[in-house]
């Protein structure tokens, strides 16, 4: 029986930081997915690893992205990629989440960096204040930046199923990326891959048996 659903923050709730990405790729002549690649290389110790779980500053993040990013033949600031991160939120997703709020136990499960406001990372504080309020809806967060841990690391999960008093088979978790899906697949959750808006919250229903929108 599910008892909770578990949510990645941008990629799910907001737009994906991929597409804020892709548009500086092409508009300083960079490959696309290049920033991409570069935070998939060395997916345990680069900059964005060690930003992500609170190991280098910002400072010392906006240094060492630069270096690995020049290594591969485009240097690029890490202070630029942290202007491209805060997205849009999805209004049907967060309809979703606020029903589903009311039946289920909810969580966000995010990789996140100290810089912006609050989970999410807002930089603009009105956009802080106006995600603030779809924050406030789940029952627990869980940010990397605090924990000192990050997705895919088993230990996130556990400890957002500790926190929610739920087994990891009563969970439902959605993320719009592979690689932290397959930790919370073999934990025994149920797992939806989030790329179509439509497509996801479809498959929810069925999972939930609820109309959410």
């Amino acid at each position: 029986m599910i008892k909770a659903v578990l949510w990645d923050f941008g990629g799910v709730v907001t737009s994906s930081p991929f597409e804020a990405f892709n548009r500086y790729e092409r508009a300083n002549d960079i490959p696309i997915d290049f920033i991409r690649t570069t935070n998939a290389t060395n997916p345990d110790t680069n900059a964005w690893a060690q930003f992500e779980s609170s190991q280098i500053s910002v400072l010392e993040f906006d240094t060492v992205f630069a270096e690995e990013t020049r290594a591969r033949g485009h240097e690029i600031a890490g202070s630029k990629v942290l202007e491209l991160l805060a997205g849009d939120l999805r209004p049907a997703m967060v309809e979703a989440l606020t029903r589903i709020s009311k039946k289920y136990k909810t969580a966000c499960l995010t990789n996140n960096m100290k810089t912006g406001e609050g989970p999410s990372m807002q930089r603009s504080s009105e956009r802080a204040e106006h995600t603030a309020g779809v924050m406030a809806i789940f029952d627990v967060i869980i940010e990397s930046s605090v924990v000192g841990f990050r997705k895919p690391n088993p230990k996130f999960y556990r400890l957002a199923c500790e926190k929610l008093d739920i087994e990891p088979s009563e969970a439902v978790f959605l993320d719009d990326l592979g690689i932290n899906l397959k930790p919370a697949r073999k934990l025994g959750m149920t797992t939806i891959k989030v790329m179509d808006v439509d497509a996801t919250l479809a498959e929810l229903e069925s999972v939930l048996c609820m109309k959410l929108t």
